[in-house]
């Protein structure tokens, strides 16, 4: 029986299917501050204590939770993420992408790959369309509060999951798994997109791309010109409006790029049967 070919699409989340961070729909509401009152404080508590920033506002989230009264539960996160709002097109793209990989004969994984809280995107209206979903978590106590980071995710550390799903080691305590030599992956580099909406994610755009797989910078219009220096100084292989709609670039040019695995399928095979006459 002829092996699964499969395709990995990666993305981050926030202003990359997101409009904003994902805090900032209902989570920061919900504290009574405003994003650039959190976000500030997580900036100067991480400069004061010398605290990495992921760390900073992942304790940030806890201290201003206690703060309020607010009891910060997986339940209650959950929920924080039932307001958030995506790009035009992304509820259907996972489907209209699917349909059409299909057709060219690939299955297609998605996964999401985020600095933002896991707990919140697992509420939200798109989280079944991953194959698997990496992001910050927290360790909960027997009263379901939490006292300790299970997982941070900050910008290099999204570099490591370009080679776990590759390989298929895709649980995070698989040390074993990720760092063993590997002859043949179980989805080619070059079989990998990565999806990411900028300077944040420019180390993984840019293993991606020397990988010979593809790396795509979302943009919003006023971030138009951050996108073409990250496009021209070769750290990605494409910039792409932020629209994910039936018809948009950003679907003509995965399609594209879909195409271009099957055209370089459909050349092995022949060149293998040629080959072994």
């Amino acid at each position: 029986m002829p092996k699964e070919k499969i395709i990995a699409i990666m993305y981050d989340f926030d202003k990359t299917l997101s409009t904003t961070d994902m805090q900032n729909y209902a989570f920061i509401p919900a504290l009574d501050m405003t994003p650039d009152q959190f976000w500030g404080a997580t900036g100067e508590f991480s400069k004061e204590n010398g605290v990495e920033r992921i760390l900073s506002y992942m304790y940030m989230m806890i201290y201003q939770a206690k703060q309020k009264g607010i009891k910060l539960t997986r339940e209650f996160l959950h929920e924080c993420g039932k307001g958030i709002k995506y790009y035009p097109g992304v509820t259907t793209w996972f489907k209209r992408i699917n349909d059409y990989a299909a057709d060219k004969g690939f299955k297609v994984e998605h996964y999401l790959v985020s600095s933002g809280t896991k707990e919140i995107v697992e509420g939200c209206s798109i989280f079944n369309e991953f194959t698997d979903a990496y992001g910050c978590e927290f360790y909960y106590n027997q009263e379901g509060e939490p006292i300790w980071p299970k997982l941070a995710i900050n910008y290099t550390q999204k570099t490591q999951y370009f080679f776990r799903i590759a390989k298929g080691a895709t649980d995070v305590t698989d040390d074993d798994g990720v760092n063993q030599k590997t002859v043949k992956h179980r989805i080619p580099y070059r079989n990998i997109i990565y999806v990411g909406d900028g300077m944040t994610d420019i180390p993984c755009m840019t293993l991606v791309k020397k990988n010979n797989g593809h790396s795509i910078a979302i943009y919003q219009e006023k971030d138009l010109e951050k996108a073409r220096q990250i496009y021209q100084e070769g750290r990605c292989d494409y910039i792409c409006p932020a629209d994910y709609s039936s018809g948009s670039w950003m679907e003509k040019m995965v399609k594209l790029i879909i195409d271009s695995l099957a055209l370089d399928e459909e050349i092995s095979k022949k060149q293998n049967l040629l080959a072994s006459k």
